[in-house]
Parts: C-alpha cells; structure tokens; sequence
C-alpha cells in the first residue's frame, strides 16, 4: 500500500505524489483528498471514496491511499506501507507566518481529543512553546481562549488560519485579549510568542 499526503490544498502535491498517484490503478481517499489529486488520476484507475476508516489496514497491497495535508501530522501515516508525504498545513501556517518549525510544538485536537488538546495546548503555551493547534469544528475554541487568557503570559497572540493552500485562505491575527475566531471548518490555530 502507498499512503500519498496530497497537501492541505491544491497546488500542494509533490512531484513524487504525482507520479505515483499517475501510475496508480485502485484509489482511496477522501471526496476533498482525491478532488485535489484529480488532475493526476489516470483514466481506467478505480477510485473509490473511504467509508470505513477502520477497514483500511484490510486493502490489497496495490492500493494508493490518499490522505489530505501530510500522512504523518494527522492524517493516515498509521498505515502500513510507503508513505509518500505531502505539503502540510503546519509546513503552510509557518510559512505564511514566518516561524520556524523548530520553534513549534504541534498539538492534535481533531476527532476526539478535545481535552487533551486543550491541556496540551495549555502546557505547551506555559513551557514558551508556539503551538500549533490542529482542530475541528466541533472543538470549543471560547473555552480554549478562556483557558489561556488565566495564564496571564502576555504577551500571547493567536493566529487564525483558514483554508490554507486553497484561494479563499484567511489568516487572521490578534492577542489573547480579543483572539481571532475561525469563521470556516477547515481551521487551525496558532497560539504564542511569534
């Protein structure tokens, strides 16, 4: 099995993912995952949307498994097989912003784990870390806010980054005092000293 990263957005594939999504003959991946690998599928190539998340590990070898942004932030690394990376929304954030990922500590709060996420968050904030914040739609961004705004670290700023790599992207930034809100789904948070 291949696992291809195919970018937080379009435009965002690498040359590798390319080839290998071209050569591909049964596809897998997310209706968002395979609109941005599209342009590379060949024709005859079965391509199928993922139902079942769990069933994955139960694919024929041959299979390529397309994962939005990169495979190993959040996505579906877990896998066995050759993981093709993509241009992640980490990689995207930090350079729109201009911090080194070297400075980042990256904090998934996507899917279940909305408490951790926060705590970490939190933990990570108090260690003078810049943390890069993962989430859904479903995580409770006021109550984060409410969380960091009594640690009183000031100066602590947030950035608001949506869409990132698609035509639409918005980064909005402000301080912890009045944070930026996400407007989108398809978020993520930076929070810290930048």
């Amino acid at each position: 099995m291949i696992i291809i990263g195919v970018g937080c957005g379009p435009g965002m594939l690498t040359e590798q993912a390319i080839r290998a999504i071209e050569r591909a003959k049964k596809i897998y991946g997310s209706d968002r995952a395979i609109e941005i690998a599209r342009t590379f599928i060949s024709p005859g190539c079965e391509v199928r949307t993922i139902d079942d998340f769990k069933s994955l590990h139960q694919l024929p070898e041959d299979t390529v498994v397309l994962s939005t942004g990169d495979p190993m932030l959040a996505g579906l690394g877990y896998l066995s097989g050759t993981v093709i990376p993509g241009i992640s929304s980490l990689q995207v954030a930090a350079a729109r912003l201009h911090i080194p990922l070297a400075r980042i500590a990256v904090v998934v709060a996507h899917g279940k784990g909305h408490e951790k996420g926060m705590s970490e968050t939190v933990e990570e904030v108090q260690r003078g870390k810049i943390v890069y914040l993962l989430a859904d739609p479903k995580f409770d961004v006021a109550e984060l806010y409410r969380r960091l705004l009594a640690l009183d670290c000031r100066p602590l700023r947030i950035a608001v980054c949506e869409n990132l790599g698609y035509p639409d992207e918005r980064i909005e930034k402000g301080e912890i005092a009045v944070p930026p809100v996400p407007k989108t789904d398809l978020y993520s948070l930076v929070i810290g000293n930048f």
